[in-house]
């Protein structure tokens, strides 16, 4: 849900937490998601980080169709990834 950004006046702000079943592939989901810039200048920014099994995104918007796009272009991506990585089964430690 999105909800205003305490810091930020006029701003919508959402957050997902997706969890993985180790470190190593949130790590790897991350580095897959980091290049997808933002394709707008202004208007919208995405954090993305990883603490320890689990991949922390957040937005903060100008705009709901603006966040709304972002996200669900997002998500596309995240469900390709977690495609790609449940085809090639768990990453193996060398």
């Amino acid at each position: 849900m999105a909800v205003p950004c305490n810091e930020c006046v006029g701003k919508l702000e959402f957050s997902l937490l997706v969890p993985f079943p180790s470190a190593r592939e949130a790590n790897i989901a991350l580095q897959s998601l980091l290049p997808d810039r933002e394709p707008r200048k202004g208007g919208i920014s995405k954090e993305l980080s990883v603490s320890d099994n689990a991949m922390s995104v957040k937005w903060t918007a100008d705009e709901a169709r603006i966040l709304r796009v972002s996200v669900g272009s997002f998500l596309d991506h995240l469900a390709l990834v977690l495609e790609t990585m449940e085809e090639f089964g768990p990453p193996v430690t060398l």
